[in-house]
């Protein structure tokens, strides 16, 4: 019997095997020196970048569960790989995800599942925004692009994907149990900087500007491996708010307690933020949870308890020689020096809008208004608030449009959950509508909404609280249903 060879023992027999790989390096070298240190990166990952593409490719909601994890990966990798373009890699993972949708050889897309109002309201927005390079204010149209990506694409290309692939009670509980994991790890790894200190790249970036924002009266303001305190510090009162919420819900007294022992965690990682506005994402959320969750007495008695915490914060000195807690104090103190200098902005702002119904145009505000529109006057107001920052860049027209979505949204949201039949259902989906009143309000201190991880945490949260119903218990059949059935 004839020995045939495979067509991988020819190539390990080829003559032209060595000197091909020789080659191969010499050319990996050349490129190197040339191009930096991306080419061998490049080299190393791409039997990883391979392995995740049959992955999606097989499986599309993989893809999602990616990029939701990713979202609270990118900013560190943005800090401690200078040059990485992180946040392009969100977008790669989304695009990639839905080209393994649309050409899935197995399972054909089920179009009818973004037929629904939020996805209409997602489809609107982004035309806006795409209208919006047309702003006769002018602005950098590098600007609009930059700013396009954060306030409607991520959006745009996120909420329907969610719809066609991350959609059943299984995929609920991986997604709260994938962002309540991560928020625990990003809480520990905050209060490990608060108490060890930063490491070398974390420095760098305090030494480039971040120390201005995040070293108050000599102390640090922990930011974990979020983009910065703010957002770190409200992520963690947002997920530590649905976790309390899943703590009192009907569950076993096992995972109860793991619930409560995750939300104290993240609450003192919210308290080492020192992010004033995440006290509001508590106390806005606890009561949108205490106003849908039907029961009067404990909405009577979390607004006597809301009162006294209120109370002890705006009126005693109490825990005044802690600096996180007398930095959350300060988010009462209607004389405090930060609120006085943003109402000053906004007033600035205010008459400077007056006459511009439409704003100054996307991009002209916040970091991409200093970079690419320094012309601008808007460019030199800080917007310290994603409300004012909409209200930049689309002028009061727009505004009054983008807050009328989002109230929408969350009235939608309520409606659904008021309904829900399954007492465990209604209790996570509860949990989320709570969660996302409470960052819709801390976005108006700071721009909360609009930054990962916070946003596609919102994105994700709309999707499983509108396909409520369709999760929901069915409706029992009464006794006069059955009779005309039969």
């Amino acid at each position: 019997m004839r020995f045939t060879p495979t067509p991988a023992q020819n190539v390990l027999n080829s003559p032209w095997l060595l000197p091909g790989a020789l080659a191969v390096a010499l050319l990996g070298g050349w490129l190197s020196g040339q191009l930096g240190l991306a080419v061998p990166t490049l080299i190393l990952a791409t039997p990883l970048i391979v392995a995740f593409l049959i992955v999606i490719f097989n499986n599309p909601k993989a893809g999602y569960i990616s990029a939701l994890v990713y979202s609270f990966l990118l900013s560190y990798l943005t800090r401690h790989f200078i040059d990485l373009p992180a946040g392009t890699a969100m977008e790669i993972i989304l695009v990639l995800t839905w080209v393994a949708v649309l050409f899935h050889q197995t399972v054909r897309p089920d179009w009818r599942r973004i037929h629904n109002d939020l996805c209409r309201i997602t489809v609107i927005w982004f035309i806006i925004n795409i209208i919006e390079v047309a702003n006769p204010a002018g602005a950098s149209v590098t600007g609009w692009f930059f700013e396009l990506r954060g306030s409607a694409l991520i959006w745009f290309m996120t909420v329907p994907l969610c719809f066609m692939v991350f959609n059943t009670k299984r995929d609920l509980d991986l997604f709260i149990n994938i962002i309540i994991g991560l928020s625990v790890f990003g809480a520990l790894y905050g209060i490990n900087q608060k108490v060890n200190g930063v490491d070398a790249m974390e420095q760098l970036w305090l030494n480039r500007g971040g120390a201005v924002t995040h070293v108050i009266w000599g102390q640090l303001r922990a930011f974990s491996f979020y983009s910065e305190a703010a957002q770190f510090g409200s992520s963690m009162a947002h997920v530590a708010l649905i976790c309390g919420i899943l703590a009192i819900g009907p569950f076993s007294w096992q995972k109860r307690a793991l619930l409560a022992g995750a939300a104290l965690i993240m609450l003192y990682g919210m308290l080492v933020s020192g992010t004033r506005g995440a006290f509001f994402v508590l106390v806005v959320g606890a009561f949108v949870y205490l106003v849908l969750s039907k029961r009067v007495a404990i909405l009577i008695l979390g607004c006597f308890l809301a009162a006294g915490a209120f109370g002890v914060l705006k009126y005693t000195k109490i825990g005044d020689t802690n600096p996180n807690v007398f930095r959350m104090r300060t988010a009462l103190d209607p004389n405090d020096p930060s609120l006085l200098v943003r109402l000053e902005n906004q007033a600035i702002l205010r008459d400077y809008m007056s006459t511009r119904p439409f704003g100054g145009g996307m991009g002209v505000m916040g970091n991409w208004g200093k970079l690419y529109n320094r012309d601008k006057f808007l460019s030199r107001i800080a917007p310290d608030s994603y409300f004012v920052k909409v209200w930049g860049h689309y002028g009061i027209i727009g505004f009054i449009v983008w807050f009328g979505f989002m109230l929408y949204i969350l009235g939608k949201c309520a409606g659904i959950v008021w309904r829900i039949r399954d007492p465990v259902l209604r209790q996570k989906l509860l949990a989320l509508t709570a969660g996302y009143a409470g960052i819709l309000m801390a976005s108006y201190g700071n721009e909360i909404m609009n930054q990962y991880p916070s946003s596609l945490l919102l994105y994700t949260s709309w999707v499983f609280i509108f396909l409520g119903p369709t999760l929901d218990t069915p409706k029992p059949v009464t006794t006069l249903a059955r009779a005309v059935y039969a």
